[in-house]
Parts: structure tokens; C-alpha cells; sequence
């Protein structure tokens, strides 16, 4: 697919291909993503294909997917991705105690101090939320 220059553009806005918000996130995205799909509109598509693929081939809910993935970027050491399926979670109706114990399960196979950088990764995601009126469920 062939993207005119207003349409890179309108990318660089939030980050989505064609300029559309990604639902899952709620348009809020990284800086470093927004630039990369930019310039590469048909990655940042086969990439946000791959995942609403991948999400809808089994039964487990947006919910479970996305506590799923916070033990994922847990073990993975990444911050950006774990704060996102924090948000991600909450959005979907998981309550910061789900989220907390979606952390812990990660201390026995990736150790203590990187768990305990999760959960602070994971708290300074709720304290923003809370600020920017974001909060998911009590």
C-alpha cells in the first residue's frame, strides 16, 4: 500500500497507520513508535495485524491478555512495553491488585530485583493514570 506524504503526517500525530488511534492503547503511544511507524507505515500495520491476530486465536479475553503480556515484558526487562499492558489491563477491567499479583508470579523465575522493578514500573503507571484521569476499576 502506497502512502502519500499527508498520510505520513498524520502518522507521525499518534502513531497509528493512516493516522487512526489504536484502540488498545487508548492513542497513547511512545515517542520512539510513533517516528518508527512513520517511516515504515506497512511494519507498524503487519506489526498491529499480527497482534489482534494473535490475541483472537485462543480463549483467553483482552484481560487475561494483557496480564499475560505484563509477565512477558516482566521477564523481558522491557519498562515501555510492561507500562503499556499495564494500562492495557486496566482498561480491560483488571484492578491494580491483578496486576501487582501478574508481577509477583514473575519473582521465583526472574528474581527479585527485577520484579521489584516491575512493581515500580507498574505503580509509577498507576500514579499517571490516576493523574491523567485514566484509572481503571477500584
Amino acid at each position: 500500500m502506497q502512502m502519500t506524504e499527508s498520510d505520513t503526517r498524520s502518522q507521525a500525530d499518534d502513531g497509528a497507520p493512516g493516522g487512526a488511534a489504536l484502540p488498545e492503547t487508548g492513542g497513547r503511544l511512545p515517542k520512539t513508535f510513533k517516528q518508527f511507524v512513520a517511516k515504515y507505515p506497512v511494519l507498524g500495520e503487519a506489526h498491529q495485524r499480527v497482534g489482534r491476530e494473535v490475541e483472537s486465536l485462543g480463549p483467553m479475553d483482552a484481560k487475561q491478555c494483557a496480564l499475560v503480556k505484563i509477565g512477558i515484558s516482566l521477564g523481558a526487562g522491557l519498562e515501555s512495553a510492561l507500562r503499556s499492558h499495564v494500562r492495557r489491563a486496566r482498561q480491560h477491567g483488571a484492578s491494580e491488585e491483578e496486576v501487582e499479583q501478574a508481577i509477583l508470579l514473575g519473582m521465583n523465575t526472574v528474581g527479585f530485583p527485577r520484579t521489584v522493578a516491575a512493581w515500580s514500573w507498574a505503580q509509577e503507571q498507576f500514579d499517571r493514570d490516576r493523574r491523567e484521569g485514566e484509572d481503571g476499576p477500584a
